[in-house]
């Protein structure tokens, strides 16, 4: 995402003499209109402008929102008769993707229609999109031994909707950028699109519209609201939130349809009357916005050893899913039935956990950069990055 300066030679200066210099009195001319040979020695002699560091911190925010979601994930197939393993993973559900996508809303914030942004945005998300999208169909026709499988590109299989949605929200932060009260608008689609049965399964429109607000709220995010965040006094209250949190989610554990946390269906999809829809949207909404500060205040601000694995998160939200879905095509969850114990439930978690550190890392990124950042300069005109 950035570029290392570049190291450019001082070319040398032409002697200053007070013939070679013309005086501005005689001849009426700025400097900015100096000789062309003048000029291009003079930028080649200016120094390159230095490139923008990353912050650690929202490095560390990106990888580990990265490792709850696969954790969440890996919990799926073994967490069934354990009440704690639902409440844990109904509490990691409600922030996780809250999270994630409220520090991609933070750094769209710049998002226009020019050219180079629109590059960006196809080379980086769409193509990714029909890549995975397409390598995601094809494992499950031949992992899952499903030959009719098809391969659809506008029925997002399991993770891939996130791409789909980012891309929506992305080309759409001009208007979120322009409306006066974004916010409040992004809550009224999600409230409609909780109560609306017929929107159907095309892109995952559902989760398209149901976790809007948070990337809008993340459009509205400046510096220092993360300064305010990661306060000491944030910090101390967000224990005992994450304590009533996990005592409320044991308690409702055995009662809550766990759809409500996907985003993926109408409150009438899920059997619930349809004023259920508009209740959880906003009552969901505010409990996943208190555990994410939560969640932030925590996040270390300085280098630590997984900061570097900040920048590949997206290769390991892309590929832990062929693992976690290739186990259980492989029948690994229910052959050994002891993984639903605590025990397992513990090894699961930690398999899961480095699993996606491993595939965050550098070499997997340059590895898969040809999916996940390709250069696709034929496809494009040459002065569509300039632009």
């Amino acid at each position: 995402m950035f570029q290392a300066p570049s190291v450019l030679k001082r070319a040398p200066l032409p002697p200053a003499t007070r013939e070679s210099e013309p005086r501005r009195e005689q001849t009426g001319t700025a400097p900015a209109t100096r000789p062309a040979a003048e000029k291009g020695a003079s930028a080649a002699a200016a120094p390159a402008p230095p490139a923008k560091q990353r912050d650690p911190y929202f490095d560390n925010v990106k990888y580990l929102a990265i490792v709850l979601v696969a954790v969440a994930h890996a919990w799926e197939p073994v967490m069934d008769g354990s009440r704690t393993a639902r409440a844990l993973y109904m509490v990691v559900y409600t922030f996780h993707m809250p999270a994630f996508i409220l520090i991609s809303g933070y750094f769209s914030r710049s998002f226009d229609m020019t050219p180079a942004k629109v590059k960006r945005l196809v080379t980086g998300v769409a193509v990714p999109y029909v890549l995975f999208e397409t390598a995601y169909s094809l494992f499950k026709r031949y992992g899952n031994d499903s030959p009719g499988e098809p391969i659809s590109l506008v029925d997002p299989l399991f993770l891939t909707w996130f791409l789909i949605a980012l891309f929506v929200w992305r080309v759409t932060t001009p208007i979120w950028r322009t409306l006066r009260h974004p916010l409040p608008v992004a809550l009224a689609v999600a409230v409609l699109a909780s109560v609306s049965p017929d929107i159907g399964d095309d892109l995952d429109l559902q989760r398209v519209f149901q976790f809007l607000p948070f990337f809008v709220l993340g459009l509205l995010m400046k510096p220092e609201h993360f300064q305010l965040i990661r306060r000491r006094e944030v910090r101390l209250l967000s224990l005992p939130l994450f304590a009533g949190a996990l005592a409320f989610a044991y308690w409702i554990a055995p009662r809550m349809e766990l759809g409500w946390f996907f985003r993926s269906n109408s409150a009438q999809e899920m059997d619930a009357p349809w004023w259920s829809g508009a209740v959880m949207t906003l009552a969901l909404f505010g409990c996943a916005l208190m555990l994410t500060i939560g969640f932030l205040a925590w996040v270390p601000r300085r280098n630590m050893w997984f900061t570097v694995l900040g920048a590949g998160t997206i290769c390991g939200y892309l590929l832990h899913g062929f693992l976690i879905k290739g186990a259980g095509y492989a029948g690994l969850f229910d052959a050994y039935a002891w993984l639903s114990g605590p025990l397992g439930l513990v090894l699961v978690s930690v398999v899961a956990a480095v699993a996606v550190t491993l595939l965050c890392s550098p070499p997997v990124a340059r590895a898969l950069k040809f999916a996940t950042e390709p250069d696709m300069k034929w496809a494009f005109r040459r002065d569509s990055a300039r632009r």
